[in-house]
């Protein structure tokens, strides 16, 4: 945590909060926008996140029989795609701490007829309720960044990962090319908050979704995170411009 969390704050997008408040406050917002998730990945990417993810899926190493866990898991994009390869033989479990997306992620694997070698728990990804070394890969696609204590997290993923199990992070982050940033600050703050209050109804949550980036590490600092959390081989792999970055780590 950084020093304000240390003294009883964190950020919630722009705005320091306690630390106690956070994940109500987060949760507030993806239960306002779980049934419009899709949509608000839509504008805050330009419909390119669908890329991403399968980009970052395909990249991911995951082989038949793996037992995989997906964090932040929201409607079940990524936990979809995993599925397709842990054929099976293998199991992905679906994990969100909001239980509003949980349930949209469920019903809408359920509704694709997508069950066998699918679990679905409420979690917090600062305390995972799994034993250690419990998986092959773990996923969390755009979803860090909304952790109050990330390094937490990132200690709790790589202990229930196995011995040579990869953890992969997907995630808004630092754009490079300087002359680009001023478009990226446009969009994210004067066109998409007016975005999400003219699809649904909703200016706020989309506001604090686009300060959330700004306020998440950046590539640099977030790999030397998951170096402290104990990983090796940490990587990570600008998409688009870095408008987000895929990062890696292994358990050795």
């Amino acid at each position: 945590m950084d020093e304000k969390s240390a003294q009883g704050t964190t950020h919630f997008g722009f705005r320091d909060v306690p630390v106690g408040e956070k994940k109500k406050l987060v949760g507030q917002v993806f239960s306002s926008v779980a049934r419009q998730y899709d949509l608000m990945n839509d504008l805050m990417s330009l419909g390119i996140h669908r890329v991403w993810k399968r980009y970052f899926v395909g990249t991911s190493g995951v082989k038949r029989g793996d037992r995989v866990l997906d964090l932040a898991g929201g409607t079940g994009d990524i936990a979809a795609l995993l599925h397709e390869r842990v054929g099976e033989s293998g199991s992905v479990v679906l994990g969100d701490i909001n239980a509003q997306m949980l349930g949209v992620g469920r019903d809408r694997l359920t509704d694709r007829g997508l069950v066998r070698g699918l679990e679905y728990v409420q979690l917090n990804a600062e305390a995972l309720p799994f034993p250690d070394a419990s998986f092959d890969l773990v996923t969390i696609a755009f979803g860090l960044r909304n952790v109050t204590d990330k390094q937490k997290a990132l200690g709790e993923m790589f202990r229930v990962l196995k011995v040579g199990g990869r953890a992969l992070v997907l995630e808004f982050s630092q754009v490079k090319p300087e002359w680009f940033r001023p478009v990226y600050d446009f969009h994210s703050f004067q066109v998409l908050p007016r975005l999400g209050k003219l699809f649904a109804n909703d200016a706020g949550s989309y506001q604090y979704l686009a300060e959330s980036i700004r306020k998440h590490p950046p590539q640099d600092e977030l790999k030397a995170m998951m170096e402290t959390a104990g990983f090796g081989r940490c990587d990570y792999r600008n998409l688009s411009a870095g408008i987000c970055a895929i990062h890696s780590g292994y358990k050795l």
